[in-house]
């Protein structure tokens, strides 16, 4: 359960920005039906880089995991930091991710420490 205003509005403020950027994955063709074997979900690597694309991470493992806290209302992370690996990932990427990548800067300052 939640233990006090600051933790409640960080959870009525996360609700767009995650509907954002699953919008926005969808809307740019990244959004994909079928999920990945359980085997590649359960890396313990940062952002699974070992098994999933970063933006199967965000799909498969990021809006599933906070949309579920959200739900429940469990404690969100205290800070996060995704932003970078973004910019790296779509920078190689062809088509305009600028959006994308706004979204998740908006989604790192809502949980900067």
């Amino acid at each position: 359960m939640l233990k006090n205003e600051l933790e409640l509005k960080k959870h009525r403020l996360i609700l767009p920005l995650l509907a954002a950027l699953e919008n926005e994955l969808r809307n740019k063709g990244l959004w994909q039906e079928t999920k990945p074997e359980q085997q590649a979900l359960d890396s313990r690597e940062p952002f699974a880089i070992d098994s999933l694309s970063f933006v199967q991470w965000l799909q498969f493992i990021f809006l599933d995991k906070m949309n579920q806290r959200v739900r429940l209302l469990q404690p969100l992370p205290s800070t996060m930091l995704l932003l970078p690996m973004a910019q790296e990932y779509f920078k190689t990427m062809a088509g305009n991710s600028t959006e994308i990548t706004a979204i998740i800067g908006r989604i790192d300052l809502l949980f900067r420490a």
